[in-house]
């Protein structure tokens, strides 16, 4: 039985040498493909979400629209898509009405600051750099991130499950709004 099994196993590793020596000089020497072997890009259209219940608009300023494109620009910048963008414009226009808030006295709700009011007590950074709008948005990138399958859940889960807000489903209102802003401005 030793012997069958060594001649089987000769025979193979024969026929593998073989294969390899008259198949490997060819495969190596053929000629450039005739087609582009260069990876294709797919382009996969998904449409955007429609947005849940009721909308809000308000009129933006200068310094909201300033600080919608400085959120897009961290977007760009996390390397994130369009989606991240739309998600983090919503939020801040719910927490902030896209203004870059200080400290509103007794108006304030706790230590809240900055576009998406992040609080220095919760850990989300200095006063000074919650009011940087790069800063705070990259912050809120961060915890977005952190989200399982944040790309393809409702926003306003999205938003709150970052924000933890005592409203959570009030993000919803400002997704066309965001969705509207993010289009008009990601390429400009």
């Amino acid at each position: 039985m030793n012997t069958i099994f060594r001649k089987s196993m000769l025979s193979v590793a024969g026929l593998a040498f073989a294969g390899g020596v008259f198949a490997g000089p060819i495969a190596a020497h053929a000629a450039t493909p005739a087609v582009d072997a260069r990876p294709a890009a797919v382009a996969v259209h998904t449409a955007a979400p429609k947005p849940q219940g009721d909308q809000s608009h308000i009129t933006l300023n200068d310094e909201q629209t300033a600080n919608v494109k400085a959120i897009i620009a961290a977007t760009k910048k996390a390397g994130l898509p369009e989606r991240a963008a739309v998600i983090s414009i919503a939020t801040s226009l719910q927490e902030s009405k896209l203004e870059n808030l200080g400290h509103l006295g007794d108006a304030n709700d706790h230590d809240s600051l900055g576009l998406f009011q992040q609080r220095p007590t919760s850990g989300w950074g200095t006063p000074e750099q919650i009011t940087n709008p790069e800063y705070s948005t990259t912050a809120f990138l961060k915890g977005l991130r952190q989200v399982d399958g944040w790309q393809d859940m409702p926003l306003t889960d999205a938003a709150q499950t970052v924000q933890v807000s005592a409203y959570p489903d009030a993000y919803a209102q400002w997704e066309q709004q965001a969705t509207d802003l993010v289009g008009q401005h990601w390429n400009s």
